[in-house]
């Protein structure tokens, strides 16, 4: 089971955040989300433990086959891979 942070803030949709806790392109989207105000939820891959982060890295994999990190998730439909601004502030609307 994957245990996501929660950040309250306006529901625009749902908000998927896979990042790294020492990446700065996954600082900088995931204070871009806070300052836009909206909810999401976040995990920090490499702070999972091994199962987990088994059965994440098989999550972010379905979006993202390179695996890279920040990887954003919307509504299951949509995916934002990297530090994309003007993509985010789009799919917030």
């Amino acid at each position: 089971m994957m245990k996501y942070e929660h950040v309250e803030g306006e529901d625009k949709g749902k908000f998927r955040l896979f990042a790294l806790s020492t990446c700065i392109w996954c600082k900088k989207t995931k204070q871009l989300l806070d300052d836009l105000g909206v909810a999401y939820d976040y995990i920090f891959v490499d702070q999972a433990g091994s199962e987990e982060k088994e059965a994440i890295m098989g999550e972010v994999k379905r979006w993202n086959p390179a695996c890279s990190f920040p990887t954003l998730v919307i509504n299951d439909e949509h995916c934002i891979v990297g530090y994309k601004e003007d993509q985010i502030k789009e799919a917030i609307g």
